[in-house]
């Protein structure tokens, strides 16, 4: 079974990437291939290497961590590869991961392809799976806040509140959970504590444009 390749991004399209090793295309599906446009060395996408009766595919992904929670979702009656892509697509691996913990049905419900007996059955089959698997970060991303610490500097509390606010606004705009939550993960690490809503508002437009 193929773990991981290492090779050049030779093509996107909408679902796939293109891998090139050593002369031999290789189609992984991915939840995002648009984040692998920028590559122009040689990179390590993590493999989940599916085989049915009719085909053999490739599922693939930039960390471990969502490498191994792709395959926890595989565990889950009623979730195949694609929707467990599609989750993924959807949500941070620890955002999912909380929502999780958490019973937060609300949260996993607006997932791609979950609806509330399958996030039942998720929280049923996996709160007690995952331990370890999540930080206090990843804990806090559901709720649209993050610690910002040594990276932000200052108060951290102040940016965790104009973000709240801004995510409000940005969500009456027709953002979903999923998409603020990625747009978060974006710019947390740049994030100051003299971050106002407007201009955190304006980052995550930016964030949310880039796809």
């Amino acid at each position: 079974m193929i773990d991981f390749l290492r090779g050049l991004v030779a093509h996107l399209e909408t679902e796939y990437i293109v891998l090139d090793v050593q002369g031999v295309g290789y189609r992984v599906f991915t939840p995002n291939p648009y984040a692998f446009a920028a590559k122009e060395e040689a990179i390590t996408v993590y493999i989940h290497h599916h085989v049915r009766e009719d085909a053999i595919l490739l599922y693939g992904f930039e960390t471990r961590e969502e490498q191994s929670l792709f395959r926890k979702l595989l565990e889950v009656s009623g979730i195949g590869p694609r929707v467990a892509l599609g989750i993924l697509a959807g949500g941070r691996p620890d955002a999912v991961v909380a929502a999780i913990h958490q019973e937060n049905l609300a949260f996993l419900t607006k997932l791609p392809g979950i609806g509330k007996k399958t996030a039942q059955r998720m929280v049923l089959d996996l709160k007690d799976k995952l331990s370890g698997f999540i930080s206090d970060e990843g804990l806090l991303a559901v709720a649209g806040l993050s610690p910002i610490g040594a990276k932000a500097g200052g108060d951290a509390q102040g940016a965790g509140t104009a973000w709240e606010e801004a995510r409000e606004a940005l969500g009456s705009l027709g953002y979903t959970d999923a998409e603020l939550d990625r747009a978060w993960h974006g710019l947390q690490s740049s994030v100051t504590a003299e971050e106002t809503v407007d201009s955190l508002m304006k980052r995550a437009l930016q964030q949310l444009f880039k796809g």
